[in-house]
């Protein structure tokens, strides 16, 4: 079963999750915000994406551009990375699926075919 962050208000999420139940596809869905991924959970995730851990943060969200990490996530190392997306929620790009081992980052309905189902 899938691991479903996200966060309701998301358009993007709403389109995602819509996917999922259109393909019957099995999910637990985790309030991204509430109940942000632990740093153990986020370094698994990150480990089997095959990811970039920079692609893991939502760059267009505001708590990304109020703490300008355009700028600093160069200079900060990985751990202080996963810390930081532990931290909260928000930063982290949604939706964020996970199963265990495979792992999608946002929606695009093909990459989400490709994986679910």
């Amino acid at each position: 079963m899938i691991t479903y962050y996200a966060y309701p208000k998301c358009t993007t999420c709403r389109k995602a999750k819509s996917w999922l139940e259109q393909n019957n596809v099995e999910y637990n869905e985790v309030h991204i915000a509430e109940s942000p991924p632990t740093k153990e959970q986020l370094t698994e995730i990150y480990q089997a994406s095959g990811l970039e851990l920079k692609k893991f943060f939502n760059t267009s969200g505001l708590v990304y551009r109020s703490l300008s990490l355009k700028d600093k996530l160069s200079n900060m190392t990985e751990q202080q990375q996963l810390e930081l997306l532990a931290s909260d929620g928000m930063l982290i790009k949604r939706p964020l699926a996970w199963d265990g081992k495979r792992v999608t980052l946002g929606f695009k309905e093909a990459e989400y075919q490709n994986t679910w189902l």
